[in-house]
């Protein structure tokens, strides 16, 4: 007799057999490993790049978690107005342009004397504010993701999400302390646009399966 656990696997595992599961489980799984990456090793930035003080590091690192809930509640307003596919690129777009102008600004800052947010380098105020452009992708493909689903299909739907999601974030923040390890946090924090662009092909196959998913539903 199978138990109740081993119907909720297979159920769930069986969902990845869809094209449009399989593509939004890699989604998911490269915005978390941003996501976290960057949340994770943030304070250390700060810390070893801006050399900051280690509690104005972790402070100023609460700038990243700030705007990603303002982000999230632009995103509220903005995807009732404008197609999810269209917002989630636009913010990929500016989440990669936003690397590339602030981690520039790291260059040559001397932090170490700084006694606190008012004399902070710009450079500790720009780069966290990618939480901003990152915070609407999230829930938007949850949310696409499902409403192209059969209602039946939403709960192990939602255990692969957690699985992933866990997964993604685990190693992103593995893989961004190796590269700040051997390489330093400059480069670290580079590499995040590795992700950022599979993230974004993801999301246009993404964006055409959901599609064709809910005009056959």
């Amino acid at each position: 007799m199978v138990s109740q656990w081993e119907r909720i696997f297979t159920e769930m595992f069986g969902l990845l057999a869809q094209s449009l599961v399989l593509v939004f489980i890699v989604s998911a799984f490269f915005y978390v490993l941003i996501e976290q990456s960057i949340m994770s090793w943030l304070p250390t930035y700060n810390n070893k790049v801006l050399q900051l003080p280690t509690t104005l590091s972790i402070q100023m690192a609460s700038i990243l978690a700030a705007s990603t809930a303002i982000g999230r509640f632009a995103a509220g307003v903005l995807l009732r107005k404008l197609d999810w596919y269209i917002v989630l690129m636009a913010c990929l777009v500016a989440a990669a342009a936003l690397v590339l102008v602030a981690i520039p600004l790291a260059n040559g800052v001397d932090g170490s004397m700084v006694a606190g947010w008012g004399d902070a380098p710009l450079a500790a105020f720009i780069f966290p504010l990618i939480g901003l452009f990152l915070a609407p992708i999230y829930p938007a493909i949850n949310s696409a993701v499902l409403s192209a689903l059969p209602p039946r299909t939403h709960a192990p739907m939602s255990g692969l999400i957690v699985v992933f999601s866990a997964l993604g974030g685990t190693t992103g923040s593995i893989i961004t302390g190796s590269i700040f390890e051997k390489f330093g946090g400059e480069k670290a924090f580079y590499f995040s646009l590795i992700p950022i662009t599979i993230l974004a092909l993801s999301l246009f196959f993404f964006n055409r399966l959901q599609k064709k998913a809910i005009q056959q539903g």
